[in-house]
């Protein structure tokens, strides 16, 4: 959320990652039927998948290749490093928010660099379409900081119905010069994932600590998915600078630093019942 702290409900996440399932498989076996071919034919048709839900950031996906084709912790991390990955000047190496979320084939001859490759390379295809470029342009961004807005939507969005409204308050939060103050950016610089701050928490010394740094943090903080990087592009008309997610499926944004300051007095009054 944006001032102190948000809610997320943790309840649309299992039902998102359902459906993000159905819809990538069809995508990679139309868009990557060449490479899902290869695979059958080296494996004899055993073929297992892995699924990299939306929002996952690079340590949780290089855990999950680790552990999906059984090699030491820390093999796919290194990989990532050393295998030449095909990513944008401005990500100058790292691959966070183009380890695309999917559900990707892995054989027996899979590798971690390969597996990594090709998820690289499933990011650049879905951000390099014209339609991307455009809606970059149009706000006044470049393809990768779009790609650092999706991330942050995804982290911050409670529903994708949702996902619009939030990424308008990251736009006029910019266009107005206020720090974005996104916990999910904090949470990421501290390694974490959260629904509370603490004032202590807001003085971290971090280039990912929105609270005290102006502008996009200077990379994603995850790896967005389709709908998040839909409203990246294309969020509605609105004036909202503030939202909290008060209770699960309840998020209220507001122009208003007052009524978000309710709002805000709600959400903690909701987290310390359930404490109970």
């Amino acid at each position: 959320m944006t001032e102190s702290t948000r809610g997320a409900g943790s309840g649309t996440r299992l039902t998102r990652r359902g459906r993000l399932l159905l819809g990538v498989l069809a995508l990679l076996l139309v868009g990557g039927a060449v490479v899902l071919f290869l695979v059958l034919r080296e494996t004899g048709g055993k073929v297992r998948s892995l699924l990299i839900p939306e929002g996952w950031r690079s340590g949780q996906v290089y855990a999950a290749v680790d552990k999906s084709l059984g090699v030491a912790a820390g093999t796919t991390r290194r990989a990532a490093a050393d295998t030449g990955l095909a990513l944008p000047a401005a990500a100058g190496g790292n691959p966070e928010g183009y380890l695309f979320p999917a559900t990707y084939p892995v054989g027996s001859k899979t590798t971690p660099g390969g597996l990594l490759a090709y998820m690289v390379d499933t990011a650049n295809t879905r951000f390099g379409k014209d339609h991307i470029e455009a809606g970059a342009r149009r706000n006044g961004m470049t393809v990768y900081q779009t790609v650092v807005v999706a991330s942050i939507v995804q982290a911050e969005a409670d529903t994708v119905a949702d996902m619009g409204k939030v990424s308008r308050v990251v736009y006029n939060r910019l266009a107005k010069g206020m720090p974005l103050q996104m916990d999910s950016t904090l949470n990421y610089a501290l390694n974490r994932s959260t629904l509370t701050t603490t004032h202590a928490d807001t003085r971290t010394d971090s280039p990912y600590n929105t609270y005290q740094r102006g502008g996009l943090p200077p990379t994603p903080i995850g790896n967005p998915g389709q709908q998040a990087l839909d409203a990246a592009i294309s969020p509605p008309r609105g004036d909202w600078l503030y939202f909290v997610t008060v209770a699960p499926g309840d998020t209220r944004f507001t122009a208003d630093y007052a009524e978000q300051q309710r709002n805000v007095r709600e959400f903690n009054r909701n987290q310390s019942g359930s404490a109970g």
